[in-house]
């Protein structure tokens, strides 16, 4: 493992564009502080220095957002669907062309290497300009009918569409929300996650420079003490007809109970245990590859990310030297470092997280086999943590129930394919799964009966604009991405003309 100067000073945040750097809500065409004028800060995960602040929203605000998102709905609605794609497809010009720009703000708020960030944009604009081409084709059904009748159904935006997105992908999370909520001709309030609210305000800044309608996008941006308040006038609101959010499933459950009253439709995309499988069939490199890619990503904080990873026993020792060689290589360092793989967790919460679960692996007979400890000698405020393997891991540890959300890997040996198929679906939850065959038999028995909402077959790179995304079990319901994005989105009428004789 490279450790690349973690004590040094991160470097200034310096824009081609500084007015992309916003620190007001946006309601209602305006850029507009608090009404109490509370603030909250902004700080760099990787030297825990504060460099911006925003908004420290409260129900008051929530609520100006959602009377501008409900006065400006009609008129949205009836915006025809061309004139709606060709303003999506402007503001993905615009994040395009402004892609350095929201990469540097998104790696100086959330830590993730620039290069990275800049993957990111690229696939969050994937998602704007997929429904953009949606947009077009929310098609109705003409119904077989008896005589002297017409039987249609036709397809309607939902309505006002709170989007709540989490802090691991600043940029996609949001763009996957809003784009298919316009494109269909829903209005929108977001909150960001209050450690990276930056990088969805300067999303929004182009969505105002697309030229969209005023009313139908506004953002607030709230404090972990205020989050709550300003989300539930949302859940109270008979106004707002939907809640699309991603996070955690003590969370999601909460906005499913409170919204209840309402009756809002909810897409729900929530915690994760992803099993990753390697059949002693497999090609050994390959899944090494597929892992590295899964598990890496955004330094393990993803929800797709592999959890628990099952070995077969003929090949376990083959695969476990191959894996932690390609671990111990990994570049650890600031976002804006040259060849930097590994940034800085979000915060103090999540390495302490991290180094539990570890301790807690190591204690129950778990043997560290490259990395396991914390990287913050020398580096005061910075939220480092080693990338790690961990051979013989066994279900009693707190790293095979409960997600890591960090550059952790536990390796669990497994003999049959009914014993880790039975593992794999021993959680609660049911978001991805991968694993790694070269039996087509296996292959095809396999990915039946995995209990997940996506499967990555010989694959670690699961996520496209092209396909639904979501969950089953406590993972959530509810799909983003592909032709069916658009669906949760959207409600179905029913028409009955008669006396047609």
């Amino acid at each position: 493992m490279t450790v690349i100067d973690l004590s040094a000073q991160a470097t200034p945040l310096e824009l081609a564009r500084p007015e992309l750097l916003r620190s007001q809500n946006f309601i209602d065409g305006q850029w507009c502080n608090a009404q109490d004028g509370k603030r909250h800060p902004v700080s760099n995960p990787a030297t825990g220095e504060v460099f911006a602040d925003v908004p420290d929203s409260s129900a008051a605000d929530a609520a100006d957002a959602a009377d501008a998102a409900y006065a400006a709905f009609e008129g949205w609605r009836a915006t025809p669907a061309r004139e709606r794609s060709k303003l999506l497809k402007r503001w993905h010009a615009l994040v395009l062309a402004n892609t350095e720009d929201l990469a540097r703000i998104m790696s100086h708020e959330q830590g993730k290497p620039l290069a990275e960030a800049r993957g990111e944009v690229a696939y969050g604009a994937s998602y704007i300009e997929w429904f953009a081409e949606e947009a077009v084709r929310t098609y109705g059904d003409i119904i077989p009918s008896p005589p002297g009748k017409k039987m249609m159904m036709v397809k309607e935006p939902v309505g006002v569409v709170a989007a709540i997105t989490p802090w691991n992908f600043p940029l996609a999370m949001i763009a996957r929300k809003i784009a298919p909520a316009l494109a269909v001709g829903c209005t929108v309030v977001a909150k960001p996650a209050e450690d990276t609210p930056l990088t969805a305000l300067a999303l929004v800044k182009l969505i105002e420079e697309a030229g969209f309608p005023v009313g139908v996008v506004n953002i607030v941006a709230a404090s972990r003490e205020h989050t709550p308040a300003t989300v539930d006038a949302w859940l109270k609101d008979e106004r707002v007809r939907k809640i699309t959010f991603t996070g955690s499933t003590a969370v999601g459950k909460h906005l499913a109970r409170e919204s209840a009253s309402t009756l809002k439709k909810l897409s729900l995309e929530l915690g994760g245990n992803a099993p990753f499988i390697v059949f002693d069939d497999a090609d050994v490199d390959a899944a090494v590859a597929g892992l590295m890619v899964s598990k890496f990503r955004n330094g393990g904080q993803t929800c797709v990310c592999p959890n628990r990873v099952y070995v077969q026993a003929g090949i376990y020792q083959r695969f476990s030297e191959k894996l932690v060689a390609a671990v111990a290589a990994l570049k650890v360092g600031p976002a804006h470092a040259a060849g930097v793989q590994i940034g800085p967790m979000i915060n103090a919460r999540a390495v302490d997280k991290i180094a539990r679960h570890v301790a807690d692996a190591v204690k129950l007979g778990g043997s560290v086999l490259t990395g396991g400890k914390r990287l913050t000698e020398g580096a005061e405020g910075a939220h480092y943590f080693a990338p790690t393997v961990i051979g013989d891991a066994s279900p009693a540890m707190e790293l095979a129930d409960e997600e890591t959300f960090g550059p952790v890997v536990p390796l669990f040996k497994f003999e049959t394919e009914d014993e880790v198929v039975q593992a794999a679906n021993d959680t609660p939850f049911g978001l991805a799964a991968y694993f790694f065959s070269e039996n087509l038999a296996r292959v095809a028995r396999v990915a039946d009966r995995l209990q997940t909402g996506i499967v990555g077959i010989n694959e670690g790179a699961i996520s496209s604009e092209m396909a639904p995304f979501g969950g089953v079990k406590e993972s959530g319901y509810g799909r983003e991405g592909g032709r069916y994005g658009l669906d949760d989105y959207i409600q179905t009428k029913y028409l009955c003309q008669g006396n047609l004789k």
